[in-house]
């Protein structure tokens, strides 16, 4: 075998090591994450004036073994809130026009709330709506997580 063909042997071959090295699937083994558990993530308010404002909260628990981010909270239109509610503690309340950033951190078996607030006369819309808060998490199987209501605005 020639020089030449040894060089580019070994560099077929080293070339060959570093890419199986740069592909090999890292991943987080199941059991060693956050991970965020929903009860509801719906709920129809029903019939409302666009005078009133109404709250729902929803359950958010982190039954894995790392803590749960939650790194963002915003939502669909600047008429609904999203806060979340932990160890007693509630956040600011953050809409569409507001990046939260970090919010908080929830110890695995731990659990919070979000609460969504819709004030529909911020932007009055008559008849049916729908609204969502989103929170992002730190959870590799959960990152956005959707909590939305449904509304008959007279």
């Amino acid at each position: 075998m020639s020089f030449k063909a040894v060089i580019i042997s070994l560099i077929l071959l080293f070339g060959a090591i570093a890419g199986l090295a740069f592909t090999r699937n890292i991943s987080v083994p199941d059991s060693d994450r956050p991970r965020a558990e929903t009860s509801q993530i719906f709920f129809d308010i029903g019939e409302i004036k666009v005078s009133d404002v109404k709250q729902q909260d929803y359950t958010l628990k982190n039954i894995g073994t790392k803590p749960l981010q939650i790194l963002n909270v915003n939502s669909s239109c600047g008429c609904t809130t999203g806060q979340i509610i932990y160890k007693g503690e509630t956040s600011k309340e953050y809409s569409m026009h507001s990046q939260s950033g970090f919010v908080t951190e929830i110890a695995p078996g731990d659990t919070a709330t979000v609460r969504l607030t819709y004030r529909p006369a911020t932007m009055p819309v008559y008849g049916l709506v729908e609204r969502e808060v989103y929170v992002i998490t730190n959870d590799p199987e959960n990152q956005k997580l959707v909590f939305s209501i449904k509304a008959k605005v007279k």
